[in-house]
């Protein structure tokens, strides 16, 4: 059995239902406008899902390496190494590099852009990265830019998701 709808003198109160009735019903709210009058607002039609697995604009490694090699080339090559400056000049070699990878407009894609600077003092380097991949549908570029005094690296991978 039921409750009954609470009542405001012997009619139901509007705005109230149980979920049966609610079922498959757009519903309006009301809200009120700068006089302070009630205002209908239109109702949110919800997306349908398109069932699609694969990106239409598949994202294309050529384009973002050669894109990210220009970037660094032209940021760092009269550069000099300063250990002071480097966190924040990685910093924002990496937002432009991810501005210019969002540009191309590769759909359903997350990027992760990563720029190291380095000293050259004789030294050897390894940079290793673990995630979890699918082979088949994400990628990744790197770009090297090397100068007198450091040397700089851009790794940008592309994660699809759907």
């Amino acid at each position: 059995m039921k409750p009954a709808a609470p009542t405001e003198g012997g009619k139901p109160r509007q705005g109230l239902a149980d979920k049966d009735t609610m079922k498959g019903k757009k519903t309006r709210s009301l809200s009120e406008d700068s006089s302070g009058a009630p205002v209908e607002e239109q109702a949110k039609t919800k997306s349908t899902n398109t069932y699609r697995l694969e990106s239409r604009n598949k994202f294309r490694d050529c384009l973002v390496r050669d894109k990210a090699q220009q970037i660094l080339t032209s940021k760092l090559q009269q550069a000099n190494y300063d250990g002071a400056s480097s966190p924040f000049l990685c910093a924002s070699i990496s937002e432009e590099i991810l501005k210019a990878v969002k540009g191309f407009g590769f759909d359903r894609y997350k990027y992760v852009v990563s720029v190291l600077i380095v000293e050259k003092t004789d030294q050897a380097m390894i940079v290793a990265s673990r995630c979890l991949w699918d082979v088949q549908r994400d990628n990744w570029v790197s770009a090297k830019c090397e100068t007198e005094t450091f040397i700089a690296l851009a790794l940008v991978m592309a994660c699809y998701y759907d």
